[in-house]
């Protein structure tokens, strides 16, 4: 896990990882997940299958829980720390289509994770974003989204930058660690738990790549490969390619 994403490619060609991108590149396999380092499946997929023409940056998806039932998709969490407009008004539309394909949310809500509700809050990058989402026929745009909506029903596609969709992320994984600590029992918290989702995918590149958990269980592989198996008879990757087209 220590190693450089790029070294651990192209100085070891017969690691599993490599060997999987090498597959995957050649056609004999529909999708690749691996719960190894995160940087060498983000390194592999843009060397191997390649971002799909017209994606400027691939971006990681997450499943966040709704209080109520089911959950909505988070992106970008930690593929990209740095991000211009115009890659988060083009997560917007890579998280719509997987929400809508690989998940079945109809017409999903898209809303920009945000300091505040009103079109001109926000920092430098939320208030260029704005007007790009607003304008985008592509997504149903909702608006800003505070992190107090991020488990409501809101929207059921958030976004934003690498850096804090990560920081995002992390927070709600302990939500389930401290119930466990705390010994009490609760559905909605047991939904933090990342076996149930298995793995999180790289969207934007041709082929189905999953991001697994480096403490995985087996049912989170099991969930991983059956999230592989969603996407891959979705024909999702088809999806996106007509999308950016």
């Amino acid at each position: 896990m220590h190693e450089h994403p790029t070294k651990a490619i192209t100085q070891k060609p017969n690691s599993s990882i490599a060997r999987g991108f090498e597959l995957l590149k050649n056609g004999e396999i529909d999708s690749f997940s691996s719960a190894g380092n995160t940087g060498a499946m983000l390194v592999g997929a843009m060397f191997s299958v390649k971002p799909i023409a017209g994606v400027l940056r691939p971006a990681i998806a997450t499943n966040v829980p709704k209080l109520k039932s089911g959950f909505g998709i988070l992106l970008d969490v930690g593929a990209n720390a740095d991000c211009k407009p115009e890659m988060l008004n083009q997560f917007a539309i890579l998280g719509s289509l997987y929400a809508e394909y690989v998940y079945g949310i109809e017409n999903p809500k898209v809303g920009l994770l945000n300091i505040g509700e009103e079109e001109e809050k926000g920092n430098a990058l939320t208030t260029s974003t704005y007007p790009l989402l607003k304008t985008n026929s592509k997504i149903n745009f909702i608006g800003n989204a505070e992190g107090r909506d991020l488990f409501t029903d809101h929207a059921d596609v958030y976004v934003c930058d690498g850096f804090t969709g990560n920081v995002v992320l992390k927070l709600a994984e302990s939500f389930y660690v401290v119930t466990l600590k705390k010994g009490f029992k609760d559905d909605f918290f047991d939904r933090f738990n990342y076996e149930q989702y298995g793995g999180s995918p790289i969207l934007g590149v041709n082929a189905p790549v999953i991001i697994g958990h480096g403490i995985s269980s087996p049912t989170a592989i099991k969930n991983m490969i059956l999230l592989s198996k969603d996407m891959i008879e979705s024909r999702f990757i088809d999806k996106m390619k007509n999308a950016f087209n």
